[in-house]
């Protein structure tokens, strides 16, 4: 087995952005968890619910559609 002798690929073939182009920042986790933490504590005190949202409501009608879906899908598998 012989070792190639040239690189797969010519350096000059590799995009390199002049400084005057916008090029988008690379994206690495602890970039992008610092963005979430930034942009989450933007909301300030305000918080994320709405007065007419009642938390018991919303997880009971989730949990009823849920109930539904596991009752159809019970419905469907009559081979057991």
């Amino acid at each position: 087995m012989s070792v190639p002798e040239a690189p797969a690929y010519d350096v000059g073939d590799v995009f390199l952005p002049t400084p005057d182009e916008k090029v988008p920042p690379k994206m690495s986790l602890t970039s992008t968890a610092h963005q979430l933490v930034t942009l989450a504590s933007e909301g300030g005190e305000s918080g994320g619910n709405h007065e007419s949202l009642n938390p018991y409501l919303t997880g009971g009608g989730a949990f009823l559609a849920l109930l539904l879906l596991l009752w159809i899908t019970t419905r469907f598998n009559r081979d057991r």
